[in-house]
């Protein structure tokens, strides 16, 4: 019976509160099954990665506790953990530790054979300085990557903040649903090749009939859509000229407006423009595996993760089995939580 529970869990990707309901068992005895099914392939090495991806996933709240050397608060458990995924093979989670600083990335990754490590030729991360000295110094000779998904998301920010700002600039308060500017607010983050062509003229002719205002907006549109058009680049296999054609446009645009949020954009993307380049050149990114980290099985190897809710392993591969037990959320390819 411990087998056939342990299985329902960990092979067909059923929540451990869905299978101790549907047989009729409690949660531990079911937990434990699981526990005692993934033992021996938790302890198996990590197979071999070409692509390391590397990202942050938020685990609930932070948990603090009294040092009772101190008597001072301190806090016990972060509430950001750090994933490693397989980002070119089949986007798994490799593991799962706490902590999002370059020591705690740091740490992981020197604690893996060298041989191991030695095939990585390259590492996708977002903007994170933490992370990009984690892999400078442990993975000297591999090659930086800048994951497209954070770069459109940081795009998508620059934009609503120049929306907020020039809202309350013109307005002196926040946007209603009477404002072109907030009423377009969802159109503007989705890609102008998803918008039909009517709805992209309402949008932009409202925006241009509130004056300045409307027209520093939608230059802080175009500014996103074009990094967008140089991020779409990636795994075309594209000429360096097309790229710098495209950058050089983006840097244009940026510059053309007056807004500061588009220039610190651009300043971004110059400092970070060695890992962009990468991106694009080599078409390499987390878009398969860097988001498993927040919602993927506890130490299984997944080539896809249809959850949305949490799953957290805060021990990698080869760690003694008995941390399974301290999950706090147990998802395993299924849909629901304790």
């Amino acid at each position: 019976m411990r087998a056939e529970l342990g299985w329902a869990v960990a092979e067909q990707g059923r929540a451990v509160s869905e299978t101790a309901a549907h047989y009729g068992a409690s949660w531990p005895i079911v937990h434990a099954a699981f526990v005692e099914h993934v033992r021996v392939p938790l302890a198996a090495a990590l197979p071999p990665v070409k692509v390391l991806g590397i990202d942050e996933t938020r685990r609930g709240k932070p948990v603090w506790a009294r040092d009772p050397d101190t008597n001072r608060w301190v806090l016990a458990c972060d509430r950001w953990h750090t994933g490693f995924v397989d980002a070119a093979g089949t986007g798994g989670l490799l593991a799962q530790v706490e902590g999002r600083t370059s020591a705690a990335t740091i740490a992981w990754l020197n604690a893996q054979p060298e041989s191991w490590r030695a095939e990585i030729t390259h590492v996708s991360i977002d903007l994170s300085a933490s992370y990009a000295k984690a892999v400078r110094e442990a993975l000297p000779d591999a090659v930086l990557v800048a994951d497209r998904f954070h770069l459109v998301a940081l795009a998508n920010d620059m934009l609503t903040q120049v929306r907020q700002r020039v809202i309350r600039e013109s307005c002196g308060r926040r946007g209603r649903k009477t404002d072109p500017a907030w009423a377009a607010r969802r159109r503007l983050l989705t890609g102008h090749e998803r918008l039909r062509p009517e709805t992209f003229a309402t949008m932009w002719n409202s925006l241009i009939d509130t004056g300045d205002a409307g027209i520093q907006i939608l230059q802080a549109y175009t500014v996103k859509e074009e990094l967008r058009a140089l991020l779409a680049l990636a795994g075309t296999n594209p000429q360096r000229r097309l790229i710098r054609a495209r950058l050089d446009s983006f840097y244009q645009h940026a510059a053309a407006t007056d807004a500061p949020e588009a220039h610190r954009l651009a300043a971004t993307i110059e400092a970070w423009w060695p890992a962009i380049e990468a991106g694009i050149l080599t078409g390499y990114s987390n878009d398969q595996g860097s988001h498993c980290t927040s919602s993927c099985c506890s130490g299984w190897w997944c080539g896809t993760c249809p959850l949305s809710g949490p799953v957290f392993l805060m021990l990698p591969r080869g760690s003694d089995i008995a941390g399974v037990a301290r999950i706090r959320s147990c998802f395993v390819l299924g849909r629901g939580r304790r």
